[in-house]
């Protein structure tokens, strides 16, 4: 089992669960990291419970021995730079989500990334929960028949102090968008996955609970997928004291719900076995680390589970399960969600000329 040293680029919160992740695979280490915040780096290098050095300078990180997988967990907006940097050294990329803030940044991540024959990955730890695995494995099985409804709903609470707490937070430069591209995307990428990519969108945003932000707190879409289901997505901050995320899928046959990691509905014509035994083995797992009014109330398992397969693309030499361009299909959901909004009227997808403003 070859061994990877990884480098953590922004040492704010995330790189925390980052750091926690790694430390629980038995074939990596956090051997350095870049901070422009001498405290925020040792905490790091604290977490990482080993040697960790801290770089004030990313072109000497990168020059680090034996590092060879960087983990980019700077703000939404600032994700490019760094990627490419690391990619044009010739380390393997992983990128916080979103992958990027618009379509053009997200390219030149994965244009840099397939120059210099790196893997790269854009992490959504959703994929990887048992139960949302399960209705994965469901829908590819058949099970519901012909989907006809596919719909999320991400009712969050974050506080004015969360926004006023970073001056990035809030803002289009740097942290792309609100509550779809910061808290729902999580959801926006399951739903696609699950039911296929998006023909085209009708949505709303509005910033109705929140000050001094630049960005939505509440947003709703209706969605056409390209195999002719229809779907709903709503995401919101401003949904006090914060709900449960909620997925639901639905066909001719069948239909299921996920809430956050709990399986609540499971429902089919054919039934099968193992159906008693899958909701009664997801249970009771919601409560633990929802995220629904604490953005540090969420685990790290997912994270652990996502660069476990991550090492494994590396080493046998295949995709990653979600790779740069699975990646960049959420912020291009989002992206057109925000284009509807502003225009008033349906946008089809794909986008095209999605660049910096």
């Amino acid at each position: 089992m070859a061994q990877h040293g990884f480098g953590i680029v922004g040492c704010g919160m995330i790189a925390e669960f980052h750091t926690r992740a790694i430390n629980e695979i038995e074939n990596a280490q956090v051997v350095a990291a870049f901070s422009r915040s001498k405290a925020n780096g040792e905490k790091i290098a604290g977490l990482a419970g080993h040697q960790c050095q801290i770089y004030d300078d990313l072109d000497a990180m990168l020059k680090h021995p034996g590092l060879d997988v960087v983990c980019i967990c700077t703000p939404s907006g600032a994700h490019k730079e760094p990627a490419v940097q690391a990619a044009r050294a010739g380390k393997h990329v992983v990128v916080e989500k979103p992958l990027e803030i618009n379509l053009a940044r997200c390219d030149a991540i994965i244009d840099a990334c397939d120059e210099a024959g790196v893997r790269l990955c854009t992490i959504f730890p959703s994929r990887f929960s048992p139960a949302n695995l399960r209705l994965k494995e469901a829908v590819e099985g058949g099970r519901f028949g012909r989907l006809t409804l596919g719909d999320t709903h991400v009712k969050w609470w974050r506080s004015q102090d969360y926004y006023d707490s970073g001056g990035w937070r809030g803002t289009w430069n740097l942290d792309g968008g609100g509550a779809l591209m910061n808290q729902a995307i999580h959801n926006v990428d399951l739903l696609y996955w699950l039911m296929g990519d998006v023909d085209s969108i009708v949505a709303h945003t509005a910033t109705l609970a929140h000050v001094r932000i630049e960005v939505e707190d509440t947003a709703v879409a209706a969605l056409r997928f390209k195999n002719g289901a229809l779907g709903v997505l709503e995401a919101a901050t401003s949904a006090y004291p914060g709900l449960l995320k909620r997925t639901e899928i639905h066909g001719d046959r069948g239909s299921a719900r996920v809430e956050q990691d709990d399986v609540t509905l499971w429902e089919f014509q054919e039934k099968v076995p193992s159906d008693h035994a899958l909701t009664a083995a997801i249970a009771g797992r919601s409560a633990l680390n929802s995220g629904a009014s604490d953005p540090r109330g969420i685990s790290h398992i997912g994270h652990r589970d996502q660069l476990v397969d991550f090492l494994e693309a590396i080493d046998v030499g295949r995709p990653p399960l979600v790779d740069g361009r699975e990646g960049r299909k959420s912020v291009e959901i989002i992206r057109a969600i925000y284009q509807s909004a502003l225009a008033g009227r349906a946008i089809q997808l794909p986008l095209e000329n999605d660049a910096d403003q």
